[in-house]
Formats: C-alpha cells, sequence, structure tokens
C-alpha cells in the first residue's frame, strides 16, 4: 500500500522558536518539573481505505480485523513562564495498532504500525484551589511510524517494513491535584495527529495518568539567617536626692520604675521561608522558626503580630493575598508547633504596599534576575513581638 508523503517539519521548528524566548524567561523563575505518565491509547483506522487499497490491487476484502487499544508512555520536562504558563517538551510512545484482512482470491494481509516520537507544547494551567487546577495544551509532535506487513496466499507485499517520519499538531486538556508542592497527580486525554501506511487515518488519544515532580529554586537568592532587630531602650534615669538642710532625713530613694516594654522585630526573607510561588513552610523557614521560638523562651509574650510582604511584580489583588496566606502560614506554626497562645497571634497582608526598597534603587518592570536579586528585601515576613524579658 501507498504511504503519504507529508513532511511539515518547519511546524515544530516554529513552535520552537516561539518558545525560545519564554524558556529563556522562566530561568530567572525556579520550579522547572519533570514527570512520567502511562495510559491507553486508541487509534482510528481507516477500514475504507484499506479495503479500496486491496480492491485497486484486485481483491475482494471479506474480513477486517483490527487492534486499535494498546499501552502508551510519556515523559516530560516543564519550564514554566509564570504561575500560570509553561513549556513542556518530552518523549511518547504510543503503542502498536494493526489489522488483519481475509481476501479473495485467498489470501491475507497483516500490517502493523508502532508510533513514538517527540513533542513540544505551552501548556496553560487554571487554579481552582491551592492544590487543584485545571489545564490545557497545545503544541507539536514529531512522530516515526515503523510499519510492518505480512501477507499469505494471493496477497504479496512489496515494501515489508516502511517507516515514516512526520510533524503534526496535538492538543489536550486534563486535571491535576498537588499533594506537595514538589509532587502532583495529572489525569488528562491528549490527541496526536499522525499519519502511517497501515490505514490510520490520522489521530491517537491516549488518556493517561501522570506523575510530576518539581524542582526546588534556582539557587541564586542566598538563604537568610535569622538576625532579629531588638530596638533599643532608653537607659533609665536616677533622680538625685536633694540635699535639704535641718529637716528630718529624706526618705530612702526609690529603684527607677521599670522601663517600657520592648518591641522585638524580626524580618525573615520570604524566599528562606518558602518555595517560588508558594505559601507552605520550607525546611530552612522551619529552621528559622524554632529559633525564633527558642529565643522567646526567655520572653513574657503579651501579643505577636505577623506581616506578609511582596514586591512590587505580580497584580495587586495576587500580591495581596499570597502575602496573607504566607503571614497565616507562620502564624500557623508559631501557634501549633511554638505553642503559642493562638488569641496572642495575629497575622495581615500587605503585599507590596510597604517595599524597604525605593524606586530608584530597583529600576525596571520586567522580572529579569537582577531586578529580582535587588528586590529580595522586600520579600519578606516580619514578626512583632511585645513583651518584656524574664528576669533570670
Amino acid at each position: 500500500m501507498k504511504k503519504l508523503n507529508f513532511h511539515p517539519r518547519p511546524t515544530l521548528l516554529a513552535l520552537a522558536m516561539l518558545a525560545a524566548p519564554l524558556v529563556h524567561a522562566q530561568e530567572v523563575n525556579p520550579g522547572m518539573y519533570m514527570g512520567i505518565g502511562i495510559g491507553e491509547s486508541r487509534a482510528n483506522i481507516d477500514n475504507a481505505r484499506i479495503t479500496q487499497g486491496l480492491l485497486g490491487a484486485g481483491f475482494t476484502t471479506d474480513s477486517l480485523s483490527e487492534d486499535r487499544r494498546d499501552t502508551a508512555y510519556k515523559a516530560f520536562l516543564g519550564f514554566p513562564i509564570n504561575p500560570y504558563w509553561a513549556v513542556e517538551t518530552g518523549y511518547f510512545d504510543l503503542g502498536r495498532f494493526g489489522f488483519t484482512a481475509n481476501t479473495t482470491p485467498a489470501g491475507s494481509l497483516t500490517g502493523s504500525a508502532r508510533i513514538r516520537g517527540l513533542n513540544l507544547d505551552l501548556v496553560g494551567t487554571l487554579p481552582i484551589t491551592d492544590s487543584w487546577s485545571l489545564f490545557g495544551r497545545v503544541g507539536a509532535a514529531y512522530a516515526q511510524t515503523n510499519d510492518t506487513f505480512t501477507s499469505t496466499g494471493a496477497v504479496s507485499v512489496t515494501a515489508p517494513s516502511p517507516r515514516k517520519r512526520d510533524t503534526n499538531y496535538k492538543y489536550g486538556f486534563g486535571t491535576q491535584y498537588a499533594f506537595t508542592p514538589a509532587v502532583t497527580l495529572r489525569l488528562e486525554a491528549e490527541r496526536y495527529r499522525v499519519n502511517d501506511a497501515v490505514g490510520n487515518h490520522g489521530d491517537v488519544d491516549l488518556i493517561s495518568l501522570g506523575l510530576v515532580y518539581r524542582f526546588g529554586g534556582t539557587g541564586t537568592t542566598p538563604k537568610a539567617a535569622y538576625t532579629p532587630y531588638v530596638a533599643p531602650v532608653a537607659a533609665p534615669v536616677v533622680a538625685q536626692a536633694p540635699y535639704v538642710a535641718p529637716v528630718p532625713p529624706p526618705a530612702p530613694v526609690q529603684a527607677p520604675a521599670p522601663a517600657p516594654k520592648p518591641w522585638v522585630k524580626v524580618k525573615l526573607e520570604a524566599d528562606s521561608l518558602f518555595g517560588f510561588d508558594q505559601d507552605s513552610l520550607q525546611a530552612d523557614g522551619k529552621r528559622s522558626l524554632d529559633k525564633l521560638l527558642e529565643d522567646l523562651k526567655t520572653v513574657n509574650i503579651d501579643s505577636i503580630l505577623v506581616t506578609g510582604h511582596t514586591d512590587r511584580l505580580g497584580s495587586t489583588p495576587y500580591n495581596a493575598k499570597l502575602s496573607t496566606r504566607r503571614a497565616e502560614a507562620v502564624q500557623n506554626y508559631l501557634v501549633q508547633v511554638g505553642g503559642i497562645p493562638a488569641g496572642k497571634v495575629s497575622a495581615t497582608g500587605v503585599g507590596a504596599s510597604q517595599p524597604e526598597t525605593q524606586a530608584s534603587d530597583c529600576k525596571g518592570t520586567k522580572a529579569t534576575q537582577a531586578l529580582i536579586t535587588c528586590l529580595r528585601v522586600d520579600r519578606r515576613v516580619e514578626v512583632d513581638v511585645n513583651g518584656t524579658q524574664q528576669q533570670r
């Protein structure tokens, strides 16, 4: 049977050129990920095309059996552009599909096709909750089809092992759930447009279950050490006893009144507490808070205010919500792990409204590595402790 000669490889090249600056832009955003998936594939086999091909060679098709389904798998790497968009590239194996046709004059023709290749996709994500989201993809698949033909009786095969390479579009949609900031489970459906020499009309559908592992940050931002700032307390002034002539001795001078309750202000960099675009405390962040809790064991605590801050990158509503969630994460840790009464700890988020940098300090609006590093001090969580030091 004849094969269609279709070579749209420029499609894959064009998509790669379009995605290149986006992949480069993600170098300043942590969170590159990798994943694997496995599922069932189903091919659409064009019965009429097979029958017509045999009829053109002088054979009548008496019966036609098909093998449309197989197990498929894939592996991929993802490069985030921002929290909502990513570029994915990977390898796929859609499995093997085939048919057997019995003919008159007596004979048979058996054909099968193995389809595998590479893909490049643009993936968009729509968050529904903090852990659950929907996503869709569109991209290009460069597939190689390895065909095998065998015959019996009056039917003969002139090309038993043809191959074909093709670039076509693919698309899909699915849902995913993040069990942790690093581990996500995916369920998705995809359609691959392919062309081969065994009667496949052009589509292979894949429903797969996948596991995604997201790596940590880029490592370019140094972790902040815990360095509490304690406001200075003015030294008490002791009044001098006045001299009074020919009167009874004055009463003993009383000790000075206790100094006002000090405020202890702790600034923690958000980059050391949380992962990129996350509100779950990392191991380094927990160690910093454990150090703070250790210092607070010698303080009679009246109240604690936790304030979350972000830099100016991103929308105002999004930054406000992110800063609030991070402040609440620190609040919960102080109460649940540190044992501080919940009524004494409050949390608030102010987004990017109280930066420590000036506009002239960090110039630009595009999220370059230099700008993100310059704005590091704006991404912080402040812990204000009102209390007095215990007497030793």
